[in-house]
């Protein structure tokens, strides 16, 4: 077994071509993960191949058409190779601001949902015992951004590439990335338990055996058994939205995020309650789940290694995961000194809200500028003007379709809290109204975080493929685990503001959390 794994590991596949830039990474990467070797040929100066003006969206779909049944075309002003002229499918603004509002709306009902769960269960023994376990929260929900929306990414790219088109296609694409995904989540379970123990034992000056038993087996069955039961359901929603002609790039990343923060934090929440209750009596329970989820490592690494779609990731994907997992870690200890101060109660209830819409709309843009790259830009090469140079505000003031996208996200961000911050008092039970001062300094927050996600988005995307590193895999893990770190450090500064000014003492703070 372990021979077969050093080979699979160990095997290297040739160059897909011969690229005049300078890469990190052999092209071949941003090609196998689609589960296509072939070359791209070069059919115009611009070194564009013969299938790049392929649609985004699938012939019937909303993209307006002329009267004879073409895609109507416009000209990108962001064409790469420095060919320009290159004709783009436009996507008419009503049809992205459905797309878009439609899973964003439901992904927030699921981050809010996880903020009245967290609330909740806040006040159980076992969180009261070991808080710890609130370093492990932004952790494990962060395996939403490391592993589902990455997934969503890589398989909506797939999608409007024409890469999932036959069944062995759809069979390898979807085997190979879903034994990868449970090797990933099986690592950073472990990964994320330890990193709480580590920033546990360091704030507190010790770390009971039994309680790093426990966060172990915690971290491993949540990671586990989220991530199995979300790949079912993502790989469902794209193929589904590959056949009702929608494009899964404005559907899937929000609506994994959906699912992934309440299936999540309800894991987390059941596994924690059950194991506590046998950490004394039956002790043995949590070396026998941990052994067994661990033994099951080699399975995920032979099976994803024969896969064409997963064995470059299975060799060079660990990077961005595990790095993200680190930064959200940070968050986590962020929020387990928020949630022990009293004089920041019910701060707890909004850092799922914030955290989650944030890496939503990011996620989108993220996905949206993979794919336009994948279809128009060799391996290597950037629009004119984007070689690795970041220009903040850059993002809003173009007129292509990845510009409008960014507007239309960054302007759902207020009503969008809105919303949801409704959506709480109501499921708070409505008795109190939040004041001015708290809705502005939070929405500030919401916007802030944002708007810095989504100029970075633009400039990490680009440089990731520049580097000839597959954004899909790269980008959405580093973005979301910044936007939790920098969600929570805002959200903590919005109710120490709070403090500082006395907010805390009117009956509007009392909407905050239970006392």
């Amino acid at each position: 077994m372990g021979d077969l794994i050093s080979r699979a590991l160990g095997k290297s596949d040739g160059p897909l071509h011969t690229s005049t830039h300078p890469l990190s990474e052999d092209p071949q990467e941003l090609q196998a993960l689609r589960g296509n070797t072939t070359p791209r040929p070069n059919t115009s100066e611009s070194g564009l191949h013969a299938n790049e003006t392929e649609p985004l969206l699938p012939p019937g779909n909303h993209s307006p058409r002329s009267p004879n049944g073409a895609f109507v075309l416009q000209e990108d002003p962001e064409s790469c190779g420095g060919g320009g002229g290159l004709a783009v499918p436009t996507e008419t603004l009503p049809a992205l601001v459905l797309q878009i509002l439609v899973p964003f709306l439901l992904a927030g009902i699921g981050t809010v949902s996880a903020g009245m769960l967290l609330d909740l269960v806040q006040h159980w023994d076992v969180f009261q015992d070991i808080t710890e376990i609130f370093i492990l929260v932004p952790s494990v929900l962060g395996l939403k951004g490391n592993l589902e929306m990455t997934l969503a990414s890589r398989l909506s790219t797939a999608v409007n590439t024409g890469k999932m088109e036959t069944e062995r296609e759809k069979r390898s694409l979807v085997i190979g990335n879903l034994s990868l995904k449970q090797l990933q989540a099986t690592v950073l379970g472990l990964l994320a338990a330890l990193v709480a123990i580590a920033l546990g034992w360091m704030t507190e000056g010790q770390m009971p055996f039994n309680h790093a038993i426990l966060l172990c087996s915690i971290s491993l069955t949540t990671a586990f058994m989220a991530s199995l039961l979300q790949g079912f359901i993502m790989v469902a929603l794209i193929l589904g939205s590959k056949k009702l002609g929608i494009n899964p790039d404005n559907v899937a990343t929000p609506m994994a995020a959906s699912f992934g923060d309440l299936i999540t934090l309800a894991f987390l929440a059941s596994f924690s309650r059950w194991f506590y209750g046998c950490l004394e009596p039956y002790s043995y329970v949590l070396y026998l789940v941990d052994v067994l989820l661990l033994c099951l490592i080699p399975l995920w690494v032979v099976i994803s290694s024969r896969q064409p779609a997963s064995r470059i990731l299975l060799r060079k994907g660990w990077e961005p995961i595990i790095t993200a997992m680190l930064i959200s870690s940070l968050g986590g200890l962020i929020l387990d000194k928020t949630v022990t101060n009293a004089n920041l109660a019910g701060i707890i209830i909004f850092a799922p809200v914030i955290n989650g819409i944030g890496g939503n709309l990011v996620s989108i843009q993220c996905s949206r500028i993979s794919t336009y790259l994948h279809l128009y830009c060799l391996p290597g090469e950037v629009p004119e003007g984007r070689n690795g140079r970041c220009r903040p505000g850059h993002m809003f003031c173009g007129s292509g379709a990845n510009h409008r996208s960014a507007k239309v996200l960054l302007l759902l961000v207020i009503p969008g809290q809105l919303i949801f911050l409704y959506t709480i008092h109501l499921m708070e039970g409505g008795h109190t109204v939040p004041t001015t001062f708290f809705l502005f300094i939070f929405l500030s927050a919401a916007l802030i975080q944002v708007y810095s996600l989504l100029c970075v988005a633009d400039w990490m995307v680009h440089w990731l493929w520049q580097k000839g590193k597959d954004p899909d895999s790269y980008a959405i893990p580093y973005l979301t685990a910044v936007g939790d770190l920098l969600g929570t450090a805002l959200l903590s500064l919005v109710f120490l503001l709070l403090w500082w000014t006395g907010e805390q003492s009117s009956t509007s703070f009392e909407w905050f959390g239970r006392t």
